[in-house]
C-alpha cells in the first residue's frame, strides 16, 4: 500500500525542525494577507528559510495563497506567486481563481492545491480545476467517509484529506470583535492567534464553547470540538489518499509536535502491519485525548455521519 503524506502546519521555523523529527513530510505556511487561517505567520524571509530546512530533509512545503481577496491585493498576485516560486515552494494552495490567472501569466505550470473549503465536494470539480493546473483537490471537512472514498476512486488528481484538528464553521471578512468592543466603549487590537488570548462563544445549552479569533482575513468561528481518526486510518489508506492533514490552528507547538508523533506512528503501522494497527489504535487514540483541552472533546467529524451535501 502506499504511505499517504503527513501533512501538518507549523507555526513557526523553529517549529519545522522538530516536526522534521516528529515524523511531518510536508508543511503549509504562508502570511495572513494571502493565506488563511494559519498556524503560524511565515514573512517572505521565514518562508526561504522554511523551504531549505525541509528540503535539506527530504520535506515539502507548500504556500498558502488560499485568502478571500478583493482587488488591492488581488493586483499583487503575481508577484507573490513569482517570489513563492523563487522561494523554491513545491505548491500552492489556492482557492480564488486569480491565483490560476496569476499562475498562469508569472510562472506557468507551477504546482496548485485546490483548496475552496466548502465546495470540494464531488471529483468533477476537482478534475476541473485539474485541467487548469492543480495537481491537488483538498476535500470539504463535511464529507462522509464513502463520498471521500468515491471521490478518491475517480479523481484524476491527488486527493488530500484532513484527518486532525479544528475546521472553520463561520467567516466574515468583517472585523466583528472589533465592531462589537467598539460599540460597548471599548478599544481591541487584532489578537495574534496563538495560545489562550483567543475568545470563546460559550452555548450553554448543548455546553458548547467555538474559539472565535479576528486576523487580517476577518473573523472566524472554529468547531467546539477537534476532529480525530487516527483510529479510523484504514479506508482512507487502503483507498490511495494522497495526503493526510493535521491542521494546529489555534493549538500550541507541543501539541502539534505530540500530534504529528502520533499520527507517523499510526500510519506506518497501518501500512506495513495491519494487524498490530488494530492492536494499538485505540490507545493511539487514547494517547491523543490527553493532548486535548478539557472544553474540545475529540470526534471523527463527519467521516461516519450521513453528509450535509
Amino acid at each position: 500500500m502506499k504511505k499517504p503524506e503527513l501533512l501538518v502546519t507549523p507555526g513557526s521555523v523553529e517549529e519545522i525542525k522538530k516536526q522534521i523529527e516528529a515524523g511531518a513530510d510536508a508543511f503549509v505556511v504562508g502570511e495572513q494577507r494571502y493565506g488563511l487561517r494559519l498556524a503560524g505567520e511565515f514573512n517572505r524571509e521565514q518562508i526561504k528559510e522554511a523551504v531549505a530546512l525541509a528540503h535539506a530533509h527530504g520535506k515539502k512545503v507548500y504556500v498558502a495563497v488560499n485568502a478571500i481577496f478583493h482587488n488591492k491585493i488581488a493586483e499583487e498576485l503575481d508577484e507573490y506567486v513569482a517570489f513563492v516560486k523563487e522561494a523554491g515552494a513545491d505548491a500552492i494552495i489556492f482557492g480564488d481563481p486569480a491565483v490560476v490567472m496569476a499562475v498562469r501569466e508569472t510562472i506557468p505550470g507551477f504546482p496548485l492545491h485546490w483548496s475552496p473549503e466548502t465546495i470540494a465536494t464531488n471529483y468533477y470539480t476537482a478534475d476541473y480545476w485539474g485541467r487548469r493546473g492543480a495537481v491537488r483537490a483538498v476535500l470539504a471537512r463535511e464529507l462522509s467517509m464513502d463520498a471521500i472514498i468515491e471521490t478518491k476512486e475517480n479523481a484524476e488528481v491527488q486527493i488530500e484529506v484532513q484527518v486532525h484538528g479544528m475546521t472553520c464553521m463561520f467567516q466574515s471578512k468583517r472585523p466583528l470583535l472589533g465592531h462589537y468592543f467598539e460599540y460597548m466603549g471599548k478599544n481591541m487590537e487584532i489578537e495574534k492567534r496563538q495560545g489562550t488570548q483567543n475568545m470563546l462563544l460559550h452555548d450553554p445549552e448543548r455546553n458548547n464553547k467555538y474559539p472565535i479569533y479576528e486576523d487580517q482575513n476577518g473573523t472566524h468561528i472554529m468547531s467546539p470540538n477537534d476532529m480525530c481518526i487516527i483510529d479510523e486510518l484504514q479506508d482512507l489508506i487502503e483507498a490511495g489518499i494522497d495526503s493526510f492533514k493535521i491542521d494546529g490552528v489555534l493549538q500550541t507547538e507541543e501539541y502539534r509536535v505530540e500530534i504529528t508523533k502520533l499520527y507517523r506512528k499510526a500510519i506506518d503501522l497501518c501500512v506495513t502491519d495491519q494487524d498490530q494497527y488494530e492492536e494499538e489504535k485505540s490507545e493511539l487514540f487514547k494517547a491523543a485525548q490527553k493532548h486535548q483541552q478539557k472544553h474540545r472533546p475529540l470526534d471523527s467529524g463527519f467521516f461516519f455521519k450521513e453528509t450535509v451535501y
